[in-house]
This record gives structure tokens, sequence and C-alpha cells, in this order.
């Protein structure tokens, strides 16, 4: 797209949308032909007229209304499968209005004759349980979602890829962290730097996700990550491709989008014990439920404490974490629901940041086992403090209108010590450090991070028609405050063997260089406007966002302290167009844009420039009538330029300009009472487009495969003698990359390459119900989950300077009582 098209473009969608979404508030609504098509509603009970809107929204019929009839009146909840009249007819029950239909075919609302005994019978279709963007999913398919839009959205009319981990398919797989929860996703890489106890590694169509827990960013820093505790949260979605019109500052490749476990009106409990490989040993902990007897006020209350080992000698795995939470229903109107999180990590580096000689490539001295410990224990440590305490509310100001508003104030506090083993203390001879007898040279690393952020969302959502076009209109204004100070020491460290490491040495004679010492403050609002319309069976989505960005540096690693103080204004629109078939296909397409603050600074002490990206995307969603699956298709092309990457030598520097293009296929569902499944595959070609370094033109980028599959099925026997009893197993492929960061190729060996083999593993669970046993064991449940079940050994990456182990047989036994 040329400039100045672009620059014509992107200002007209925010002001499009205004005026498509002008409501039209005097006018009565307009008639319009019937939405025949069978579809899911989920809708609790609420105001009258805005339940009536939310159903002509979401299947495109238009209503005549005297205002005066619904006024004051509250519907009947709507959870089942109906045609727009039927859901109309539900959400009626006890208000005294019913449907009339005139001869024209048209729709309007007229009081129960009086003497009259019932409403016209409806026949339901299909009863499920009722499901919200923000809530528990039955099964592993989720029908609705937030993300991507912030409001109550049926996931199959979203017009983006969206991937969701639901509570069960998490309780399934035993996943214990987020690199877990989205392994099985198309678009994305997991534990790209192999395994890795400190932090989640991720990339999502080429580049690192954002974080948002509850609608807030998380902060992130270069060894701060937020580590959110898996259990406490209710759901995972992963979005990819930009979404800065909506979210503010997110990179391109995507976002992930976490829901915390909230209070439910139903008191329930269970605990959960499980034992495991490397003398794992945890509990974790759910309870829930009403705390007086009218259910004003609900509280949850999650945790884990882990004690465990790891892959690593002498290397520890600790974690103690607890989420309370309380929800207080002020009235029927309005609810307020405070989340707050702790978390006490003390862990070690099982990423171990192995030399090139003994893993890819060949030494005298032997092979370096995935298990030997490099470091030096006595020495070594890596402490991690992260709290939240924030709320959620929602207030219904009237038939149309209705207010929510997140806040969150989180603090995180780092300081390790970590050795690596060779790589970048050998300036253009990475394969050289490892001598013929074993002796590697080692660097010292002291790392001191701490992050403060607080973050704030206030947005409007309406609910009303303009004729014959639904609209869902969200107006918002969001802020965050972000500090950070942080400082990285690096020096030599004394050698070691590879291959009987020397443990317990002298580190006080290390002399250190300050390759990072910053103190960094941001702060960054942003106001944004989205209209999602309905005309029958199109979708139009149209948003725009104006973000500001305040950015003041401090660098302390060079000389004079200099100081830095930069503003950067953005604008990033999204528009999309879906068509809703009545059977079950939804075609889009979409574009969307992003903008996103990088940390640090160059060697001037001048912080760098923010990022930005967009992407046109085209996909197919298709949910078959009657089941309980969702299989998608998407093609994309994503930009993205000022990128900024800190290299093996620890220098951060802008690098230009990326491209990815690529096709991803998914399917997710409940394919029987018996078997659940999910399946993806992702082709992802990736390239440098804009470099400062003409070796790196079109070089792919790291850790971004071509070629990535998976799938893993679950298969529970309901009855006969096997009642109660369930398999699981899953494959997970992925192959080559070319792992060497732009601007790294003049230092590194032509001999490592910077390759890394394709690998493919295996999990497996078994479980069993013991409640099928006898009556008394109701609620107890056992099961045995085991990840790289053949314990196939494999380098997860190497890149040209490390190489990383990739995560070996891991196997846990879990008993689980739910009452």
């Amino acid at each position: 797209m040329s400039r100045s098209l672009d620059t014509l473009l992107r200002p007209s969608l925010l002001a499009v949308a205004i005026a498509l979404c002008t409501p039209l508030a005097s006018s009565p609504l307009i008639a319009a032909e019937q939405a025949s098509s069978v579809r899911a509603y989920n809708l609790p009970a609420a105001p009258l007229a805005s339940t009536l809107n939310q159903i002509a929204s979401q299947a495109g019929l238009a209503l005549s209304l005297n205002p005066s009839l619904a006024s004051g009146k509250t519907s009947a909840p709507v959870n089942g499968q109906f045609d727009a009249a039927g859901a109309l007819r539900e959400a009626l029950h006890g208000t005294g209005l019913q449907l009339e239909q005139s001869s024209a075919g048209t729709f309007s609302l007229v009081a129960v004759p009086e003497g009259a005994l019932a409403l016209p019978a409806t026949s339901i279709l299909g009863q499920e349980n009722s499901e919200s963007a923000w809530g528990p999913v039955d099964g592993y398919v989720a029908t609705r979602t937030a993300s991507g839009t912030k409001t109550d959205t049926a996931l199959r009319e979203v017009p983006r890829s969206i991937s969701i981990a639901t509570r069960e398919q998490m309780n399934d797989r035993a996943v214990q962290n987020l690199d877990d929860a989205v392994r099985y996703m198309p678009g994305v890489v997991a534990s790209s730097y192999g395994s890795d106890s400190r932090a989640e590694w991720l990339k999502v169509r080429g580049f690192e996700p954002t974080q948002f827990l509850d609608g807030l960013p998380l902060p992130k820093g270069t060894y701060t990550m937020p580590k959110l505790e898996t259990w406490d949260l209710e759901r995972v979605a992963l979005l990819r491709g930009p979404a800065s019109s909506v979210y503010g500052q997110t990179p391109p490749g995507g976002l992930l989008d976490m829901v915390s476990r909230r209070p439910e009106a139903i008191s329930g409990h269970e605990v959960q014990v499980q034992v495991g490989s490397y003398q794992r040993k945890q509990i974790s902990f759910d309870s829930t439920g009403p705390i007086d007897d009218e259910g004003q006020f609900l509280y949850r209350v999650s945790g884990v404490v882990r004690d465990s080992n790891t892959a690593i000698d002498h290397n520890e795995d600790k974690r103690y974490n607890i989420a309370p939470s309380l929800t207080w229903n002020i009235d029927e109107d309005t609810k307020l629901t405070f989340l707050s999180q702790f978390n006490r990590d003390d862990t070690g580096i099982t990423s171990q940041f192995l030399p090139l000689q003994g893993t890819k490539l060949s030494t005298p001295a032997g092979e370096v086992k995935y298990h030997k410990n490099l470091g030096d224990p006595s020495w070594e440590f890596y402490d991690k403090t992260y709290y939240a305490l924030g709320y959620a509310f929602e207030h219904r100001l009237n038939d149309v209108w209705q207010f929510r508003q997140n806040l969150r104030y989180t603090k995180s506090d780092l300081s390790f010590q970590g050795i690596t083993a060779g790589g970048s203390f050998w300036p253009n001879k990475p394969d050289q450090a490892v001598s013929d007898d074993g002796t590697v040279r080692r660097g010292a690393n002291i790392v001191d991070e701490d992050i403060s952020q607080f973050a704030v969302d206030n947005h409007f959502q309406a609910d009303f028609n303009t004729g014959a076009i639904a609209h869902t209109l969200l107006l918002g204004l969001d802020h965050q405050r972000v500090n950070t100070n942080y400082k990285w020491l690096f020096g030599e460290a004394p050698t070691s063997n590879i291959i009987k490491p020397v443990y317990g040495q002298d580190f006080s004679k290390v002399n250190y260089f300050a390759y990072n010492d910053y103190n960094q403050k941001r702060q960054g609002t942003g106001v944004y406007l989205q209209d999602q319309m309905a005309l029958d069976n199109w979708r139009l989505t149209l948003g725009g966002r104006q973000d500001w960005l305040h950015t003041d540096t401090t660098f302390y690693n060079i000389a004079n302290d200099p100081r830095d103080t930069r503003d950067d204004h953005a604008f990033t629109g999204n528009a999309a167009l879906s068509y809703v078939l009545d059977s079950g296909f939804t075609p889009y397409i979409s574009y969307a844009e992003s903008f996103q603050a990088e940390g640090g600074g160059n060697a001037k002490g001048q912080a760098f420039e923010p990022s930005t990206g967009q992407q046109y995307e085209l996909g197919i969603k298709y949910q078959p009538p009657g089941t309980d699956m969702l299989l998608t298709a998407a093609v994309y092309d994503l930009t993205r330029k000022n990128i900024v990457l800190t290299d093996s030598l620890g220098v951060s520097r802008p690098l230009g300009e990326a491209q990815v293009r690529g096709f991803e296929l998914e399917a997710v569902g409940n394919v029987t009472d018996n078997l659940k499944l999910t399946a993806a595959y992702t082709y992802a070609n990736s390239k440098m487009t804009k470099v400062g370094d003409p070796q790196d033109k079109n070089r792919p980028l790291t850790l971004t495969p071509e070629n990535q599959a998976s799938v893993w099925a679950d298969y529970t026997w309901h009855t006969g003698v096997l009642e109660g009893f369930g398999l699981g197993f899953g494959v997970r492929y992925i192959g080559e990359t070319d792992n060497i960061a732009p601007g790294n190729l003049s230092y590194v060996s032509k001999k490592s390459d910077g390759h890394t083999d394709a690998y493919t593993v295996y999990d497996a669970a078994v479980h069993y119900d013991l409640g099928r046993l006898d009556n008394s064991l109701k609620g107890a449940s056992v099961a045995i989950n085991a990840n790289n079940v053949f314990d196939k050994e494999y380098l997860s990456t190497c890149d040209g300077f490390y190489c990383y182990y990739g995560d070996r047989r891991n196997v846990m036994a879990s008993v689980n009582y739910k009452w």
C-alpha cells in the first residue's frame, strides 16, 4: 500500500465507524426479515430490551418495539439452541409480553391478552449450560470469547484467528505452564529455548506475544516474565495477529488473553496431589461459593505449592502461589470482583546455555549430557516475587449502555546469578570455547530487575439498532504506567569441565562489565472505538485507536548517565468483514495494525523507536450444525517494522523489517460423548526484508519453523466394563529452524550454521474416575500423564553461540478430589 493511501485509510477507519454507529435514539426499531437459522444462545437474565437487542444482533432479526412495554422488565435466561423467534419467546417468559407475527412476516411485541394462561410453546432444540466469554467451558470448545473485541462475542463470528485452551483441556493434559497450555495450537512455538523453569519463551507468527490477564497487559522485562500459574486460570486464548486497535501496545504476532478463575454462585471445592519425575511433589487447591445466604458475596481461593528438582543436576524448582478473589453483587445491574495473586519462585536455569561443542558439534572430550549442570549450584540462584491486586467492575446503565472497568497494580522483583558455558565469551570463535580435555570457558551473569505497573481500562458498550443494522459499540480509554529497573553484569567465570563439572569455585575475583544498567519509565494512554455491525448474515467490524506514549530513560552504564526522553504517538486501525452462513461456515477477511514500545536503548543513550506492524488475513470457520466442533483455516501476510533484537552478546539494536506469510489449520471439539480432540497444522515463511547487514537479507526469523503439526485426543468410556476409564495421546512435530539472530552472522562459526533439526515427540495420559467403582468415592479420580513418552533427546535451539536441550520425559501421577 502506498504511503499516501495508507495515511488516508487509517484515520478513515475511525471516521467511518463513528458515522455508521450513531444511535437513532428516538426512532423505533424497524421490522426486518426473520433469521430462520438455529444458533446457540447463552444470555443471562437482564433488562428485557437489552436481551432482545442482543438476540437481534446475533440472529440478524429486526423487531418493532414500543419502549414503554419493555421498561422495567427483566428477561428470562436464554440458554440453548433456538431459531430467532424461539430465542425471543424464551426471553419473554414471565414478562407479560408475547411475540406477534404480521402477515408480512415481521414481528412485534404485544401485551398478553387478559386471561391468557401461557405464552406460545417454544421448541428447545438443544439445551446446554450457559457460557460467557469470561466463564467456565464444558469440554474442549469455547463458543464465546472477548479476545480481539473485548465484548462477549460468539467465537465463530470473530473474524480473527483465535485458539482457546479450556480448563478441561488443561486438566486432561496436566498443564503446568503456559508452554504446555498452547503447544497444541497453530502458529505458536512453545519452549523455543528448550526446558526453562524461569519463563515461557513463546513465538507467535514469528514474534514474542504480549500476555494479558483479565483484560489488562502483564509487565514483561528482559528476564522478568509473568510466569502465571495455569491452575489459577479458567481459559487461555491465543489471538494471532495484530490487535493494537483494541489493546494498545502489542506486537504484530499476537497475544495471550487469559481469564482468571472467578467466584461462582454454586459451592465447589477441589484438591489435587501430584508426584512425578525429578522428585516432584505438588499440591493444588481451589474453593469457591457464596459467603452469605443471599449470594451477594461470593469467594474463590486457589493456589499451588510445589517442591521439585529438575532434569538438571542440583537444580530445584519451587513455587508458592495463592490467588484469592471476591465478588460483590451490588445489585442486579452492578458487580465488582476483586482479583489478586501472589507467586514466589525459587528455581534455577534449566535452559543451561550450553556450549556448541559436545552438543551440536563433536569434541574429543565427549558429549554434554542433558542432565549435566555446567554452572555452579553454590553460586547460582533465581529468586522472583510477583504479586498483583486489582478488580473488574461492571455496571449496566440502561437497556442499551453498560460500563466496565478493569484495574490492576502489579509488582515483579527478580534477582538471579547464572552461568553461561562457552558461547559469546569467545567473539568470532564460539566453537572453540571447549578444549580437547573438556575444559570450558564460562561467563558469569548477575541480573537484578524489578518492574512495577499500574494499568486501567475503561470502556462503555452499547447494543442498539439503526434500521436493519444491529450494533455492538465499544468506546474505551485505557492507561498504564510501567517503571523498570534493569541491571545486567557480565564477566569471565572460572573454567569448568563439560564431562566432570567443578563446583564450589571462588567468584569473588570476577571482573564484571555492565551490559545494561538503566531505569525506564513509560506512560501510555489510548482511546479507542470499535463497532461490530450485523445485517442479516453479514458482519462488519471497524475500529480505530489513538495511542500516546511517553518514555523517560536514564542509562547508568554510559558515561555521565545520559537521560533520554521521547514522545511517540500512533493511530492503529482494524477492519473485518465476514458472512455467517446457515450451514455453519463463516468466511472472513480482516486487516489489523500493531504498535509497541521497545525496551532499553542504544549505546548512545537513546530509547528505541516503537515498532509497528500490519497484517492481512483471509480465513474461514466452520461449526457443523448440531455438533460441538470448530474447524478453522487462515492465510495471512504479516509485516513488522523497527524491530529491536538483543543478540547473544547482549547488544540490542534496531534491525529493520521482517515479513511472515503463513497458513494455519485447526480442529478442536468434543467429537462424540467419548472423544475430545484438538489438532493443528502451521506453515510459516518468514524473512528479513530490510536489514543493516546484507548477509541478513531474506534470512528467516529465529525460532520460526516453516512447518509444525500436532494432535491430541482423549477417549473416555462412559458405559460398559471400562466405564470411567480414559486414554489420552498426543504427537507434536516441529520442523527445522534457523536460529541465528540478524546481526550475529559475523560472530558465529560457519560450522555451527544455526540450524536445528526437526523433531517429533509424543505425549500420553491415562485416567480413571474412582466414583464409578463405588459411590462413596464420588468426586475422586486418578491420572498419569507423560510428556515426551519415549524420552527423545533433541536440541530445541542452537543459536550459533549456545545450544539448548528440549524437555526430556516427564511423568506425573495425580490424585484429584472434587466435592
